[in-house]
């Protein structure tokens, strides 16, 4: 499959699929910042050539094939990552773009000698599984939103959506990172905003940050 846009959709499948093994049409074109109607003519496409299971108003399922294929994408992406941050020196709000340029350049052999090169890595720099070259995930560590905490409690920060790079940059500014300790001091029932400390300073966060923020859960 020469399509990059086609690889693109299946990682962005891949990444997102619900507890049933399913994903909305909607948060695809949300993922990808296009309209539902490229997101409708791409399904049908990746349907026929029996990537995915595609029932309108019903979800789409990845079929054996299509997640095999998909997960070999998300392999090179986060192997990727974890070479542009802790070797060239990215920050996490840089690496993803890149690697999403290298990825589809790269042959297995290339991807194979860099986890061997970065020992065998098991999670991407924003918390992301790592699958191996088997197909084997590592054991997924139990998380939630950082929205779903009660004021009082805190959390230590296991993984990060990292489909926006503005996001990223701006969480970093707030010093959030990965196994940062994260409080919550108040919870602001008028927009679900919240007032968290974090390394001793207060900041106040929105929602939509609070949700795309994931603690582990013990």
């Amino acid at each position: 499959m020469q399509n990059i846009s086609e690889e693109n959709y299946l990682g962005i499948i891949f990444k997102n699929l619900d507890q049933k093994g399913k994903i909305k049409p909607s948060l695809i074109a949300k993922k990808l910042s296009i309209s539902n109607a490229a997101v409708t003519d791409m399904l049908r496409k990746l349907s026929g050539e029996g990537y995915i299971l595609y029932e309108p108003y019903k979800g789409i399922a990845l079929t054996v094939e299509g997640r095999n294929y998909a997960r070999n994408i998300v392999r090179r992406h986060r192997i990727w990552e974890v070479f542009l941050n802790q070797i060239v020196g990215m920050p996490w709000d840089k690496v993803h773009e890149e690697a999403n340029r290298l990825e589809h350049s790269s042959s297995d052999d290339l991807i194979n000698r860099l986890e061997v090169m970065l020992h065998f890595p098991e999670y991407d720099p924003h918390g992301d599984p790592i699958p191996s070259k088997y197909g084997k995930m590592p054991r997924i560590k139990p998380t939630k939103p950082l929205s779903e905490l009660n004021e009082g409690e805190f959390g230590e920060v296991a993984r990060v959506n990292d489909y926006d790079e503005n996001f990223l940059c701006y969480i970093s500014e707030l010093g959030i990172r990965l196994k940062e300790n994260i409080i919550i001091k108040k919870k602001i029932e008028f927009d679900n905003s919240m007032e968290v400390l974090i390394k001793g300073k207060s900041h106040n966060i929105s929602n939509e940050l609070a949700q795309n923020v994931f603690v582990g859960v013990k």
